[in-house]
């Protein structure tokens, strides 16, 4: 069936845990034999306890983002709607900013929203959380499982009007019924048991769709994609996941063209790349129907990416699409990459001219190098993220932070995202340049410094943590590698006459590298310490096994293949194997 990534239940690092259920009664009469209860933020989730059931823990971050996410969209879309959110912890917010100032502090977040002269709209209502708003959010959840996320968008987030938490397994729609009633937000989430695609496809017309969708399913999205894109509200929400990240990181290009139309391609910008490929493949989707995306946030996080996109509708600016999507030439020698855009547009007065793009950016062998190119692409060439809005999402988060068990890591990814290059597709990594002409790696702040010694911009990114954003070309960043080989010096002797290496030390640098380090190289967030790559939660934290069809049914474990020959012949274990406590 279509539902979320069912995995074992295991013992979370987080807040997390499972414990004994209380029902709103007070009593546990409503815990079945065998069932267990997981907590995750406000919500007690019942669980099947004898199956591989429907929990990640690791997805807390994920679920504890779209909660801030979903919030702060809606308190931009009611506003328009002449309702004010309210947040529990909120009353007296500070507006915080990376470089330390904060404004504010006496004036409540939502009065100071009502008098910044940006809202017209006279606030005459106030949606609360748990409560049901009727000009609030109409939310699908297309793959729900257990219905975790659906219950605590009901507890957590403010300004809703209705929850539908739909999955294709009849036990998992029972499953998020109960669930919903043991919460008490059975007057806000709406169990479903239907396709997905099919439920969406039903809600297209406009007094139907749905303002918020929600999907995350266990692997790729792209068969939901196209209902999505039809079912979402006129100035919606998307807010979608991806897991199948040896598909969009390269290992797969061919099956990464047939899912989401681009191929992947291995290189050390592939997760951000992911990000792209994605937002490519909902503009297409959307363009076929008049649509468009903006994009809200993008983040590559643990084993999965996930994205927020609004949705619009606009036959003239459908026709921007094609600009905005690029090819990608990397070379497979030194990793120096172009984007060749797919379309060009150039503004004649109030009228905008669309004609063919020129290219390629390259030649048919890497100038550098010496080496050939390989392509990648088409993705999404614009900004990932709408800065004003992340900065919103962070500062409800950091002045709040008792409300979610993330804060912290939400905080540092966050404040990571507000410091990127905006208009700078994809990275470099430093560990890559280095070993590229096999010479010590730079330290990050030096070669940052360099970088802005020389003119340009230059900012980490959230997706990698050697990663370095900058809008200066191959060329330059090359001539800071050759500089720094003088003082690290290389043995030549020992390079191969076709190696990248000896080909690019073989050129004299253009300009003088200056790695004497600035202030501003080093970015607010890293001075800091905030928890940007939290190392890994726990052991086997990656995505788990698909759910089985029903619950309760297990198999006998058989023996590990890495076990020693006689235990694999004889299938006994004697008190002296070394892999017995293993094997117990």
């Amino acid at each position: 069936g279509r539902r979320s990534a069912p995995v074992v239940l295991l013992p979370s690092t987080g807040p997390a845990q499972a414990a004994p259920f209380s029902p709103n009664t007070g009593s546990d009469s409503g815990l079945l034999p065998g069932e267990t209860v997981v907590r995750e933020g406000k919500a007690a989730i019942l669980f099947p306890s004898a199956n591989e059931v429907f929990y990640n823990p690791v997805q807390e971050f994920n679920r504890d983002l779209t909660c801030a996410v979903i919030t702060e969209f809606a308190r931009d879309v009611l506003a328009q709607r002449g309702v004010k959110v309210e947040v529990p912890g909120e009353r007296e917010p500070v507006v915080v900013s990376l470089s330390g100032e904060q404004t504010g502090a006496d004036e409540p977040m939502d009065e100071r929203e009502e008098t910044n002269g940006s809202e017209k709209q006279q606030l005459t209502e106030t949606a609360r959380v748990g409560e049901k708003c009727e000009r609030g959010l109409r939310v699908l959840e297309g793959l729900a499982a257990s219905g975790l996320r659906s219950v605590r968008f009901g507890l957590e987030v403010p300004g809703l009007r209705s929850v539908t938490a739909n999955d294709f397994s009849a036990k998992a729609a029972a499953l998020i019924a109960r669930n919903a009633q043991h919460n008490g937000v059975g007057h806000l989430v709406e169990a479903s048991c239907k396709d997905a695609s099919l439920l969406m496809y039903e809600k297209r017309e406009k007094r139907e769709r749905f303002d918020v969708i929600d999907l995350d399913p266990y692997g790729s999205p792209s068969s939901f994609i196209d209902a999505a894109v039809q079912a979402v509200a006129e100035g919606g929400l998307l807010c979608v996941t991806c897991t199948d990240m040896a598909v969009m990181a390269g290992n797969s290009g061919e099956t990464c063209y047939s899912k989401y139309g681009s191929v992947s391609i291995k290189a050390k910008f592939c997760h951000e790349m992911a990000l792209r490929i994605i937002l490519h493949s909902l503009d297409q989707r959307a363009g076929v129907y008049q649509r468009y995306i903006q994009p809200l946030l993008s983040v590559s996080v643990d084993f999965y990416i996930r994205v927020f996109v609004r949705v619009f509708t606009g036959q003239a600016k459908v026709k921007n699409s094609a600009s905005k999507q690029a090819l990608i030439y990397n070379c497979v020698g030194c990793g120096s990459f172009h984007l060749q855009r797919m379309g060009r547009r150039t503004s004649n007065g109030k009228q905008m001219k669309y004609s063919a793009a020129t290219g390629p950016p390259v030649g048919p062998d890497c100038e550098h190098c010496g080496h050939r190119h390989q392509l990648g692409g088409p993705v999404w060439a614009e900004p990932i993220h709408d800065r004003e809005f992340v900065q919103k999402v962070l500062t409800a988060v950091s002045v709040n932070p008792a409300r979610f068990g993330t804060s912290r890591r939400i905080e540092g990814v966050l404040s990571m995202v507000t410091e990127e290059l905006e208009d700078v597709p994809l990275y470099y990594t430093v560990d890559n340049l280095s070993s590229t002409i096999h010479c010590n790696t730079p330290p990050l702040l030096q070669f940052r410094s360099a970088l802005l010694h020389a003119g340009h911009q230059v900012s980490l990114s959230h997706a990698c943590k050697n990663a370095i954003k900058t809008d200066a070309p191959p060329k330059v960043l090359w001539d800071i590698m050759r500089c720094w080989e003088k003082t690290n010096p290389v043995k030549r002797e020992k390079l191969s006459l076709t190696s990248p290496a000896f080909k690019i030390l073989s050129t004299d640098p253009s300009l003088e590298a200056c790695f004497t380090v600035r202030e501003d190289a080093n970015p607010q967030s890293r001075k800091k310490h905030l928890t940007r790559f939290q190392e890994n939660p726990q052991a086997f934290w990656g995505p788990k096994a698909r759910a089985k069809a029903g619950y309760g049914h297990t198999r006998a474990a058989k023996p590990p293949l890495w076990f020693c020959r006689r235990v694999r012949e004889t299938k006994n274990v004697g008190n002296h194997c070394a892999r017995l406590p293993d094997l117990q």
